[in-house]
């Protein structure tokens, strides 16, 4: 009970975290209306939430392999909301990128710690880690509806209202810490098993999970501008299309702990690849209504594999989890926001079509690289395994 009660609670502290992650793209509408950014400039602010988390997260993870930090989690939790709290406040476009490159900051000191007390109390389980990563999801599906509540009916300089997720965050993670800090029975000195680091699948993970970033991060950017030029529509649109967007990876990521344990990780990956080379072509060249069915299976298609990589790369890198978990969840996702700046200068030179049509070569990149995968053969904990107080300290 102890457990599933401390999972569920790293599940709803993620997703206040990843509010701000979805928050970033959400805002994009609002910085274009409001000051007249251009596609390009606009984009900027997705890179600069990207930039500084892409080669911050491995840096922390590497960090948490060697030294235990569970106060990372409150302290992380509240710098990605003030950043993002404080963007509508700034006058210039510098001071925005900078309160936006705080909150990612935020986010990537977030992630590796997280995902490692995640593992701690799920002690492996797929399924749980499906849940702490639904958490996430679900905080990416509630970032638009919040910007648009918050500041759709008002302007801007509503942002500083947006910070009371993070509170709500800092506040859950006391008591998690606090449970898998007490001591929960007799301790044992025998090692749990490890084996050996796969380096080569890894990295084979690790480009296969970057392009998956790229077209997840390029339609989370622009698909709030693109949906209303396919549906004739409002910003409603836009917003909805976000939603769905966001809200198909709730169902995704449990859909994958489901699979995963009747079929093997890899497998689900690909299969789930396939179906997202044929969703994100959907996305980008169906007209009318009939794109926001594309939305949903393009979201559940790249959604399927997030939870499994990252319980991939942290078994293909036992003696590293920390830093397997900053790779799959921090760097390799980052990237996809560096790209964000090539597709909004593509698009304000020809068409947001043209500019998004090379993501649907992006799946299809990942499938490859997955068939190369192995399944990796995770050594069991012997009998008498270390309590979760052991690993924290």
């Amino acid at each position: 009970m102890r457990r599933k009660t401390s999972i569920s609670l790293l599940a709803v502290g993620h997703a206040c975290v990843d509010i701000y992650q979805g928050a970033v793209a959400a805002l994009i509408p609002f910085f274009v209306a409001e000051r007249d950014y251009s596609y390009a400039v606009a984009s900027g602010i997705v890179l600069a939430a990207s930039l500084l988390s892409s080669v911050a997260q491995p840096l922390f993870g590497a960090l948490t392999d060697r030294w235990a930090m569970p106060w990372l989690l409150p302290v992380s939790t509240f710098l990605g909301g003030a950043g993002i709290a404080l963007t509508g406040l700034a006058d210039s476009y510098g001071l925005t990128l900078a309160f936006v490159a705080v909150s990612g900051v935020g986010v990537a000191a977030y992630h590796p710690e997280s995902a490692r007390v995640a593992r701690l109390a799920s002690r492996g389980s797929h399924s749980a880690m499906s849940w702490f990563s639904l958490g996430g999801n679900i905080g990416f599906a509630l970032a638009p509806i919040m910007v648009a509540v918050v500041v759709g009916h008002g302007s801007l300089r509503w942002t500083p209202v947006l910070v009371l997720p993070a509170l709500a965050g800092v506040a859950l993670c006391v008591p998690v810490l606090q449970m898998l800090g007490r001591p929960q029975g007799r301790t044992s000195t025998t090692p749990t098993a490890v084996g050996a680091d796969d380096v080569t699948s890894f990295v084979r993970l690790s480009c296969a999970v970057v392009c998956r970033s790229v077209v997840f991060t390029g339609l989370s950017t622009f698909l709030s501008l693109y949906a209303p030029q396919r549906m004739h529509g409002s910003i409603t649109a836009g917003t909805t299309a976000l939603f769905l967007l966001f809200l198909g990876g709730a169902v995704g990521s449990v859909l994958g702990g489901v699979l995963a344990n009747r079929y093997d990780r890899v497998r689900v990956c690909r299969w789930s690849y396939l179906l997202s080379i044929v969703a994100v072509a959907g996305v980008i060249y169906v007209p009318g209504p009939a794109l926001l069915l594309f939305v949903v299976l393009t979201s559940a298609g790249l959604y399927v594999p997030f939870s499994l990589q990252v319980t991939l790369g942290q078994d293909y890198l036992p003696s590293r989890i920390g830093t397997a978990s900053g790779v799959t969840l921090g760097l390799t996702v980052s990237i996809g926001g560096l790209i964000s700046p090539l597709v909004g200068r593509l698009a304000d030179a020809t068409s947001l079509q043209t500019a998004l049509t090379p993501l649907i070569a992006m799946p299809a990149l990942s499938w490859l690289f997955f068939r190369a995968l192995p399944e990796p053969v995770v050594l069991r904990p012997r009998p008498a395994a270390p309590t979760e107080q052991d690993a924290l300290t």
